[in-house]
Formats: C-alpha cells, structure tokens, sequence
C-alpha cells in the first residue's frame, strides 16, 4: 500500500484526483490540500510515500514546496503547463501528468510510482548483505538501470552528465550534477580525476603523468586531482 497526498489549489481538479486516487488499489489517500504549506503540516506528523502535486500554486509553487523538502517522498506533477516537464524531472520526479488527465494515463504514472517503491523496499531488504551494484539516471522521461561495472568512464558537460559504457557505444546522457553523480557512485570503484572527468578504476588500462586512458580514450587528469592517481598507483 502507498500513502499518498493530493495537492492543488484548484477544487474541481482536487475533485478529480481524489476520484482517480480510488480507483487504484494499491493507493491510501491520507489528506487532500489546497496548499504545499497544508502538506508540510500533514508530513510533520506522518510519512507519505507518494504526492500528486500541482505546480502554478499561489504563494509556493509545487516545484518550491519539492525542494523546500530534505526527506522527500515520490512526486507526480498534475499540471496544466507543458512547459515545467524539464524542471520537474530535474527534481527526480516520478512522472509529470498534463491536465486533463485520462484515468489509463494516471493509473500507467501511479504504476511507475509502485515499481519503484516496491524496487527501493528490494534494495533496502538486502543492503546489509549485498551491495548495491546499479543505480538509475533519468533519460528520456524514464529511469533508466545503469550498472557500476558497465560504467568505464564519465564526462561532465555543464548541466548535463555523459556516461560511457563497456557494453555499447552510445553513451547515455542524462540532465545532472558531476557531483551529484559522483555522490552515487562506491568509491572503491570509481576516482574523479578532473572536474569534468570520472573514471572506473577496474577499466583503467594505462597512466601518464597528466593522464590515464580507459583502452585508447585518454583522459586528462589535472593537478588537484593526481593524490587520488597515486593512491591507485600505491
């Protein structure tokens, strides 16, 4: 069961969600706001698994009230503005709805929302006996299962992230922070070598002084970076 929360200032369109929000089994709708600051007080007092949110609010926006949050719980945007979709999946979203919203398509978005509830609850279950050896990316508006020991090196591109893979050669390129990757990936498996570079340890075939290469891609390392080459090196 996922407890969840409805929030839009509008009340026909908070009609509707409640409406939609029964039909599906698996969800408990805790409480339905007509404000993020109404919500905030309800997740003071008990968790939530899932929000339905909407964004053009007066006073805090649904995409404010996300970030004003340090324990999230999973979103899915109920809006009528295309226009917000990037920054909402930015935000790790689990799904963005276009008002007026068909009940196949919210059941299909609520559907993702189970999944990956249920895929945390798997991770968290075996986390003390084994580690976690993927993580997901947000690309092309689904999350997309990246394996640690597929990943051979990875560049940073200003807003956006290229990881390369052993198993392909197309990358995949998804809308983050190099710190932001960085912090998901096992240190023991990976060593940032410059401020735009990250590579895999297993997969470095050769090191030169301002430098090491992945095969024959040669990977610059700059100069605050050559302590963690030398740890690598013994």
């Amino acid at each position: 069961m996922l407890t969840c929360l409805a929030i839009d200032d509008e009340p026909l369109a908070l009609e509707l969600l409640e409406d939609n929000i029964s039909k599906v089994p698996y969800l408990k709708l805790v409480a339905i706001c007509s404000n993020p600051l109404q919500a905030m007080k309800i997740l003071q007092e008990q968790p939530v698994d899932l929000i339905f949110l909407d964004i053009q609010m007066p006073g805090l926006t649904g995409l404010q009230f996300i970030q004003s949050l340090s324990q999230k719980p999973m979103f899915i945007l109920v809006t009528a503005y295309e226009k917000y979709a990037l920054d909402g999946f930015n935000l790790d979203v689990v799904d963005y709805l276009l008002k007026p919203v068909s009940l196949e398509r919210f059941i299909k978005a609520c559907n993702k929302a189970w999944e990956l509830h249920e895929l945390r609850a798997g991770s968290k279950a075996v986390s003390t006996e084994t580690p976690q050896e993927y993580f997901f990316v947000n690309v092309d508006y689904s999350l997309l299962k990246v394996e640690f020991a597929d990943i051979t090196w990875i560049e940073g591109l200003k807003d956006y992230v290229k990881i390369h893979l052993k198993s392909t050669s197309k990358p995949v390129v998804t809308r983050m922070s190099m710190k932001g990757l960085e912090d998901q990936l096992p240190p023991s498996q990976f060593v940032r070598v410059h401020k735009s570079f990250i590579v895999s340890k297993k997969h470095i075939t050769a090191i030169r002084k301002n430098s090491v290469f992945i095969d024959d891609i040669e990977v610059p390392v700059s100069e605050g970076y050559k302590d963690a080459i030398a740890a690598i090196m013994g």
